[in-house]
């Protein structure tokens, strides 16, 4: 690699003329080489540049991805074939651009701090809707923060970043990080102070188009941590989507917005409160209930309308080892009401999963369990549930 590129050159122009060497179709589409290019391939951890061919006419053709072969060239990838010869407009999305070069640059800062302060190395690096980084060490979060002030205070200073390219014989004296062993020529990407880095990256020229650094979350990955991170315009964006939350907490709960975190705990803690209560008089309604229930042919039957799913499942635990009968069965009417229902079914007698096809057949159901228990849907009126339960428990001898 070279480094000759106009997208190397010039990382801030947006729109050139080229021409084209060769158009091939490939699984990706047609692969478009030129003569030069605007367009950075995808390489060194940043995606490739988003943006569009304009031909003569005026049409514009979409570049859908832009990588390097094995002979070291920049293919673009296109829907539309073209001619060899055909010269063409380049156009680049600088927003997009721009954005990776911010967060690309707030990386290598974020890094080479750490390298600095701990002697970490960035050993895994992917730029998406965030920044990951793979760290070799363990860091706190408090630790990760400090690095996030002078991450920033660097931003602050504005300083230039420096692209070299020393030669073979100055760059083994040069300490600078790489995760692998290089050959040929090396790129390095500078920041006084700060870090020194290979990289075939885009950058920004100083560090205060970075804007901003925010470090998002730090998680124990490999025997070091993963560091989540976002940058320059990607930052602001997950601020703005942060504050709009708290702002409708805020609006909910009719507090201010410093006092979110203490309502938000307020009514966690009510919450806990009501539920303890809940729990409480779902007890004693369980309680009621196995007492008020008459079993028939040792067979109890409870249609509840107000309980739940787990509720459900609680009652019909709750006859069973009441002993009060030999198959308890409790219905809920699904949203609708009937003839849809769901049921819960217990026994201390019958083998209740082998019973379970039959009665699922019968009442056009679904579901399954264990021997002692099962639960699922019937699509069955109740009384229709009541008469095939009884006959199909009548017609099988219990275990």
């Amino acid at each position: 690699m070279d480094f000759n590129e106009s997208f190397y050159k010039d990382p801030y122009r947006i729109e050139g003329n080229a021409e084209v060497i060769s158009c091939e179709a490939t699984k990706k589409g047609y692969g478009i080489v030129f003569d030069d290019t605007l367009f950075y391939p995808e390489g060194g951890g940043q995606p490739a540049d988003r943006g569009f061919l304009r031909l003569a006419d005026g049409t514009e053709i979409s570049v859908r991805d832009v990588r390097r072969d094995k002979t070291d060239r920049v293919l673009h990838y296109t829907d539309t074939a073209l001619e060899p010869g055909t010269r063409v407009g380049q156009l680049i999305d600088f927003d997009y651009r721009f954005s990776l070069m911010q967060n690309h640059s707030g990386e290598h800062i974020v890094s080479g701090l750490i390298k600095k302060n701990y002697g970490y190395e960035n050993v895994g690096f992917h730029m998406s809707d965030v920044i990951t980084i793979d760290i070799s060490g363990e860091l706190s979060w408090e630790q990760a923060m400090d690095i996030e002030q002078k991450a920033n205070a660097v931003i602050w200073k504005n300083i230039r970043v420096d692209i070299t390219l020393p030669n073979e014989a100055s760059i083994k004296d040069m300490d600078y990080r790489s995760k692998k062993e290089l050959s040929g020529q090396v790129r390095l990407v500078g920041i006084e102070d700060t870090d020194l880095c290979a990289c075939c990256g885009l950058h920004v020229s100083r560090t205060g188009e970075i804007g901003i650094i925010k470090l998002l979350s730090l998680i124990n990955y490999k025997g070091g941590v993963r560091i989540e991170m976002v940058c320059g315009a990607k930052a602001l964006k997950d601020y703005e989507a942060k504050l709009d939350s708290n702002t409708e907490i805020k609006n909910l709960l009719s507090v201010k917005p410093h006092e979110v975190t203490d309502a938000v705990k307020h009514v966690l803690d009510e919450s806990a409160e009501k539920s303890a209560r809940i729990a409480g008089l779902s007890s004693r309604y369980f309680d009621l209930r196995v007492k008020e229930l008459e079993e028939k042919d040792g067979i109890i039957f409870a249609r509840e309308d107000i309980l739940d799913g787990t509720e459900l499942r609680k009652l019909c635990e709750k006859l069973k080892s009441s002993g009060k009968a030999t198959v308890s069965v409790c219905l809920l009417p699904l949203p609708g009401g009937e003839p849809s229902f769901r049921y819960v079914i217990a026994s201390t007698k019958y083998d209740l999963k082998s019973l379970a096809p039959a009665l699922n057949k019968a009442l056009n159901g679904k579901g399954g369990g264990s021997k002692e228990m099962i639960q699922g849907s019937f699509n069955a009126s109740y009384d229709k549930i009541c008469e095939e339960i009884r006959g199909i428990l009548l017609l099988t001898a219990p275990v």
